[in-house]
């Protein structure tokens, strides 16, 4: 079969995507060395001729929160055109709320899953602490990406941030979630799966006196090989609930040894490609096997 690939991407400002290796480059150039004609195209262009694709890639829709409705609405047109997509697009929208975190923990997955806030609620504090069982927290939309909106509040100064969060959710859901001091300290974890298995990993470590490890907040990477144990937890989330996927990261934290899930990532994640050096390989490898069946 002859493919005319769509790498699914975003139109960049600059928001989410300072001092990063561009990974669409990357992913073209893979496709390349294939012999896969192709071509990087932005989810949200009116003027893109979906129909000519046999497949679309989603690679870096880094703005789909910020266009949630739009985006939703784009899925279900592409889903009305029954072409493969990967990562699939039940798996893309149940993954685009950070509701998912309540459902995995209640399969008995260790979770920092967390409370939430819906839309144009007033935020009770006594809530908060009986739920979250926490002196600080974290808040960030359910729908969110790249610590957009997120705060980090000391319940003990609640006042402080009682009226900010009262706005905030005049515009859509938070999640409240326990602050984990183990993120600040070591780090968050990042283990990145192709076709199902394993193939890097890295830990993603905080400017000091910060709690977001996103690389355009001061944090850094380094690529790691995870214990068994966190490897083996990892899998298993992978294995429940993103079995068919082309790519998935698993981001989590450990806390006394157990490794914790923040974040199940299969709609746009960063595959630091260009951090490891069997990293390039397994995804084209990946690729290969979706794309050729070889």
């Amino acid at each position: 079969m002859t493919h005319q690939i769509a790498i699914v991407s975003y139109f960049s400002i600059g928001a989410y995507d300072t001092d990063t290796v561009d990974e669409d480059r990357i992913l073209s150039e893979v496709l390349g060395e294939l012999g896969i004609s192709h071509e990087i195209v932005i989810w949200s262009d009116p003027d893109v001729e979906w129909e000519k694709f046999t497949c679309l890639l989603i690679k870096s829709v880094w703005d789909y929160f910020d266009y949630y409705p739009e985006f939703l609405d784009w899925i279900e047109r592409m889903k009305a055109l029954k072409i493969p997509v990967w990562n699939d697009l039940e798996t893309i929208k149940w993954n685009s709320s950070k509701e998912y975190l309540l459902e995995i923990e209640q399969r008995g997955f260790p979770v920092i899953s967390g409370l939430i806030l819906e839309a144009e609620s007033a935020p009770e504090l006594d809530l908060i602490r009986e739920k979250i069982q926490s002196d600080t927290i974290v808040i960030k939309p359910l729908v969110s990406g790249g610590a957009k909106n997120t705060l980090k509040i000391k319940l003990s100064e609640w006042d402080n941030y009682s009226q900010k969060l009262k706005d905030l959710l005049q515009e859509e859901d938070f999640l409240v979630q326990p602050f984990i001091p183990e993120v600040a300290e070591v780090g968050e974890y990042s283990l990145l799966f192709f076709n199902g298995r394993f193939s890097h990993a890295v830990l993603k470590t905080p400017a000091k006196s910060d709690f977001r490890v996103q690389h355009y907040f001061g944090g850094t990477i380094q690529v790691i090989t995870p214990t068994p144990e966190m490897l083996e937890s990892c899998q298993k989330v992978m294995n429940t609930y993103a079995p068919n996927t082309l790519y998935g990261r698993v981001d989590g934290v450990e806390i006394n040894g157990v490794f914790h899930l923040m974040e199940l990532e299969l709609i746009e994640p960063y595959l630091f490609l260009a951090l490891s050096d069997d990293a390039i390989p397994n995804y084209q490898e990946a690729l290969r096997k979706r794309l050729l069946n070889e």
